[in-house]
């Protein structure tokens, strides 16, 4: 067999999504309020915690490791201002409105191709959104928490719907569907929560009631291990435990080429951040902004000799978030060796790069 399809062929065998949590939890057993909480947190590691899903808050559990405690802070604290965004952590820009609405309810669903609010517990058919496929019409009926988690863990997320071209398409998927007539649960919600870090995480797990806002000051979020690690809202001047989170990939904002990049990571990190899931991808979204280049080094390279794209953990390119126009196997190798950057600013979308560009770049610590 030729040496070079050999090659090819191996690399398409280890083609495989790999999990692996992105943040490192640090249960702190020493009471504080929230704000001597975060303050410790951003001293000592990256933030008080932030949780992206289910996955981060089993690991958060661990972290509490039976302390005995009850209440313990997280990073999640109340706005004061209350707006509709999209399960993928977007605001909401356009809102297609049935007359009256919206009322008073916190979750989103469509109906005839109009908006309509409805309380977060309804269980209704809803509408996932798949990088590959397209809309994905699940045909159970969930409340819109459980049906958010079933689109993450099987597809991307809840279906966003952000201007009228999306509203016909979508209307028109219903129809197809046979469900033109029925409430349809979309990724909608109304918030008026923000991460101690800024993250668009738009994951929230609270307990049946909560956030109740007793008293009218309750703008701090805890989770109650007696509820088995559901969130309630608390006054921020009560003094709890914390947890802690350390971020596991890290912007640096100094201009090196990629190779001067790698090496630096891997001196002083672990290596230049593979992105392989779209789970990474939102990790890499939250972080990328942080960056003073228009484009971030990731550990992406070409190989001009097999010509295809690689990781420089190993792992082959299966998960893709290309920009158009990039990430062709045909690369120009004349010039430079290609590399693969994300875009740092709007859609973090990959691009190819000579690699003696100079850029910031993402380095991973686990």
């Amino acid at each position: 067999m030729d040496p070079t399809l050999y090659f090819i062929l191996l690399l398409s065998a280890l083609c495989s999504v790999s999990e692996c949590v992105q943040r490192q939890y640090h249960f702190i057993n020493e009471s504080k309020s929230w704000t001597e909480a975060q303050r410790y947190c951003r001293e000592k590691y990256t933030d008080l915690a932030t949780v992206d899903d289910m996955n981060d808050m089993n690991e958060m559990k661990k972290s509490l490791n039976d302390g005995g405690v009850q209440l313990v802070w997280i990073g999640l604290q109340k706005t004061g201002r209350d707006e509709w965004r999209w399960s993928s952590g977007e605001p909401a820009l356009y809102l297609n409105w049935a007359p009256g609405q919206p009322e008073r309810a916190e979750c989103g669903m469509m109906l005839k191709g109009q908006f309509h609010d409805l309380p977060c517990s309804t269980p209704k058919y809803f509408i996932c959104n798949h990088t590959n496929t397209g809309p994905v019409l699940i045909y159970q009926e969930k409340n819109w928490r459980d049906a958010q988690s079933h689109c993450r863990q099987n597809h991307i997320d809840l279906i966003s719907v952000r201007n009228q071209e999306e509203i016909q398409q979508i209307k028109k998927f219903i129809s197809n569907n046979n469900l033109s007539g029925s409430w349809i649960l979309i990724g909608l919600f109304r918030d008026s929560w923000q991460w101690s870090d800024q993250s668009n995480s738009s994951f929230r797990y609270w307990r049946t009631g909560e956030p109740n806002n007793i008293g009218g000051h309750e703008d701090c979020t805890a989770v109650d291990q007696k509820s088995q690690g559901q969130w309630i809202d608390d006054s921020c001047d009560k003094q709890y435990p914390f947890v802690c989170h350390e971020d596991k990939l890290i912007v640096i904002r100094e201009n090196l080429t990629w190779s001067e990049a790698l090496r630096y990571c891997r001196q002083n990190h672990v290596d230049l951040v593979s992105v392989h899931s779209e789970e990474i991808q939102r990790r890499v979204k939250n972080v990328v902004k942080l960056a003073s280049t228009a484009e971030v080094w990731m550990g992406l390279r070409h190989s001009c000799i097999v010509g295809i794209w690689f990781w420089v953990n190993g792992e082959t390119v299966c998960y893709q978030n290309w920009a158009p126009r990039n990430g062709s196997s045909e690369e120009d190798c004349k010039d430079s060796v290609r590399s693969g950057a994300v875009q740092s600013g709007g859609d973090p979308l990959w691009i190819s790069r000579p690699e003696n560009t100079k850029l910031n770049f993402i380095c991973r610590n686990y």
